[in-house]
C-alpha cells in the first residue's frame, strides 16, 4: 500500500476531530491526502449527500478517514462501506486508565456483519398506512464474516468467540447467521459460545470482564457495541473500522455531536484510534502503537475534554496527544 488516504470531514464535529486525528498521523509519519466531502451540508450544496468524486475517490484510497454526517448519514456511510466492499465492522470497547468508567474491566472487540440484515436498506410503503422492511441474511456474508473472526482470535491469541444472536425468534434469518458461523468455526478449529442478544445485553452490563470477542449480525453490533460504550466512558472514546477485501473506511463512532458541534469541545480521542486502526491496516503497527499509547497516556493524566470531566479543548488534548508522541 501506497498509504493513499481520503479525508471526510462531514457535518458537526467531523470537521473538528478528523483535522485533529490528521495532526496526530502527521507527527508519526508523512501520507498523500485527498480532501473529499459528504454529508448534510454537502447536499445543501450540491443537492447530494454523496457526490459521485467522494465515492471514486473512497474506492481508489488505500483507505479513509470519515468524520460524521447528519441527518444524510444513512445516504453517506452505508454506501461509503459498499464502495469498498466492507463486510465487516470492527469495534473495540475499552475501558482506559484516568476515565471514570462504569465497568473498568471492559475490553470487549465488536465484529459486526457489515452488509446485510434490516440494513440492506429493503424497505416499502405497502399502503398509506403500512411500511415494511425486509431483513436480509446470506450464507455468503455470514461465513464471511465468520471467517474474519477466526482468523481474529487467533492473530491476538483469544481463546474463543461469542455468537450474539436472535435465533429462537427470528428463526431463518438469525438462525442462518447463527448456523454459519458455527460451521465454519468448527472447519476453523474455533471455539464459540452463543449468547442471545437480549441476555447477553444484560450481562455484558453486569460482568463485561467474561467477554473478549463479539460476532453478531448488522443491527445487534450497532445497538450493542453503543450499549458497551456506556460502561466505558461513552461514544467519545470508540473508533471503528469497515474492512474490505483490500481497503477500508475508519471512523469515529459518536456521530455529528449536535450540541457541542463548533465549540472546540470535542472529544478527539475515537477519531485519534480509528487512525491508528487505519494504521494497522496500512501495515504500520509500530506507528498505530505510538498513537494509541499516546491516547492512553493523555486519557491517563489528561488533560480530558468535558465529556470524561475536564475543561479541555479539541486543539489541548490532541497537542497533548502529539507532544507524548
Amino acid at each position: 500500500m501506497t498509504g493513499e488516504i481520503a479525508l471526510i470531514e462531514g457535518d458537526g464535529i467531523g470537521q473538528e476531530v478528523i483535522p485533529a486525528a490528521t495532526s496526530v498521523l502527521e507527527a508519526v509519519s508523512s501520507f498523500e491526502y485527498t480532501s473529499v466531502e459528504a454529508g448534510d451540508e454537502t447536499k445543501a450544496e450540491t443537492g447530494t449527500a454523496l457526490p459521485e468524486v467522494t465515492e471514486a475517490a473512497v474506492k481508489e484510497a488505500d483507505a479513509t478517514l470519515f468524520g460524521a454526517a447528519g441527518e444524510t448519514a444513512a445516504d453517506v456511510i452505508l454506501p461509503l462501506r459498499n464502495a469498498v466492499d466492507s463486510y465487516v465492522n470492527i469495534r473495540p470497547v475499552r475501558a482506559y486508565p484516568g476515565v471514570n468508567a462504569l465497568q473498568p474491566e471492559t475490553d470487549i472487540v465488536f465484529l459486526r456483519e457489515n452488509t446485510e440484515g434490516v440494513y440492506a436498506g429493503v424497505e416499502d410503503d405497502l399502503t398509506s398506512s403500512l411500511s415494511t422492511l425486509t431483513r436480509v441474511v446470506s450464507d455468503s456474508a455470514s461465513r464471511r464474516v465468520a471467517k474474519f473472526a477466526c482468523e481474529y482470535v487467533t492473530s491476538v491469541s483469544a481463546e474463543q468467540f461469542h455468537v450474539v444472536h436472535k435465533a429462537n425468534v427470528m428463526q431463518k434469518t438469525d438462525g442462518r447467521f447463527r448456523d454459519n458461523v458455527r460451521e465454519v468455526a468448527k472447519q476453523q478449529g474455533v471455539e464459540i459460545e452463543e449468547f442471545l442478544m437480549d441476555a447477553f445485553a444484560t450481562r455484558v452490563c453486569l460482568s463485561p470482564e467474561q467477554f473478549d470477542v463479539i460476532v453478531c449480525p448488522n443491527l445487534a453490533g450497532d445497538v450493542l457495541s453503543d450499549l458497551a460504550a456506556g460502561l466505558v466512558g461513552g461514544l467519545g472514546l470508540l473508533p471503528s473500522a469497515n474492512i474490505g477485501p483490500s481497503n477500508a473506511v475508519f471512523e469515529p463512532v459518536h456521530g455529528t455531536a449536535p450540541d457541542i458541534a463548533g465549540q472546540g469541545i470535542a472529544n478527539p480521542t475515537a477519531a485519534v484510534l480509528s487512525a491508528a486502526m487505519m494504521l494497522d491496516h496500512l501495515g504500520m503497527q509500530q506507528e498505530a502503537t505510538r498513537v494509541r499509547d499516546a491516547v492512553e497516556k493523555v486519557l491517563d493524566t489528561g488533560p480530558h475534554t468535558p465529556d470524561l470531566g475536564g475543561r479541555a479543548t479539541t486543539r489541548e488534548v490532541t497537542s497533548a496527544i502529539i507532544d507524548f508522541i
